[in-house]
Formats: structure tokens, C-alpha cells, sequence
């Protein structure tokens, strides 16, 4: 029924071929990369509820520690640098 001029065939054929192989490539990328990995949630989720007084940040290590006071460190910068601003803002510059 279809009649393709003879510069077009290659080009159709070219482009099922790409996507007849989209299926297996996908298979591939998805069906083995699930088998190898094992779930871990639990045992975080485990490890973090426990009731040992120690906040959550600090049971993370030393990255976790060193990463929570940097950000407090920069919200608290943040707040007093803002603040500074507000009060030049405020007063204006008196003419003389």
C-alpha cells in the first residue's frame, strides 16, 4: 500500500530499528540495578528512633555535626547582617 521512494527506505528502517532495541535497553538498565540493591530504610529508621538522648544531628557523625553548625552559623550571620541593614536603612543620613 505504501510506496517509499528509494532515499526514504534507509531512513525508515534506520530509525525502527533504534526503536525496536528502546525495550531491551531499558530492561537492561532498570531489572538489574534493582536486584543489587537491598533496602536500607529500615535499619536507618531503626538506628535514628533510638531513645538515647542524643539529637538527631549529632547521630549522624561528624559530617552531620559539622554540617548543622555551619548552618546555623550562616542563618545567624544571615539574621544579624540583615538586621544591621535594617537599622542603616532606618536612619536616614542627616543634611548638613
Amino acid at each position: 500500500m505504501f510506496s517509499f521512494v528509494s532515499s526514504e527506505a534507509p531512513r525508515f528502517n534506520r530509525v525502527s530499528v533504534c526503536f525496536q532495541n528502546v525495550p531491551l535497553a531499558a530492561v537492561r538498565a532498570f531489572s538489574s540495578s534493582s536486584r543489587n540493591l537491598k533496602n536500607k530504610v529500615p535499619e536507618a529508621q531503626k538506628f535514628f528512633q533510638e531513645d538515647n538522648g542524643l539529637p538527631v544531628h549529632i547521630k549522624g557523625g561528624t559530617s552531620d555535626v559539622l554540617l548543622y553548625r555551619a548552618t546555623m552559623l550562616l542563618t545567624v550571620a544571615g539574621t544579624c547582617y540583615s538586621i544591621y541593614w535594617l537599622l542603616v536603612a532606618s536612619m536616614p543620613k542627616k543634611k548638613e
